[in-house]
């Protein structure tokens, strides 16, 4: 089993930047691919980015491309979102995920990905 626990999430001014962490337990990441999710109010839950167990493969969606950045420090079992030009748009709560699996194909969709954190906010003022 795999917790994990989101942090850093927010409120900052469209234009900003934050820094959300996602510390893993349990198991090392080190073998996992590592994810983030957002979901807005009243909306479905959507893929933001990945980064594959190796670091040779990350996705981002094509709204935070240019402005997100997913990175991981396995020593510290921790992965990271760098969100930077935040818009307000991007307000939302951002979810980390954890799978193993090896085939990538599906790694945008939630069924994918087997473990879960709880979730940090958000909120972008304009």
């Amino acid at each position: 089993q795999v917790q994990l626990v989101e942090s850093g999430g927010g409120l900052v001014q469209a234009g900003g930047s934050l820094r959300l962490s996602c510390a893993a337990s349990g198991r090392t990441i080190s073998n996992y691919n590592m994810g983030w999710f957002r979901q807005a109010p009243g909306k479905e839950r959507e893929f933001v980015a990945a980064i594959s167990w190796n670091d040779r493969n990350t996705d981002y969606t094509d709204s935070v491309k240019g402005r997100f950045t997913i990175s991981r420090d396995n020593a510290k079992n921790t992965v990271y979102l760098q969100m930077n030009s935040l818009k307000p748009e991007d307000t939302a709560v951002y979810y980390c995920a954890a799978d193993r699996d090896f085939s990538l194909a599906d790694w945008h969709t939630e069924p994918f990905w087997n473990y879960w954190g709880q979730g940090t906010q958000v909120t972008v003022s304009s």
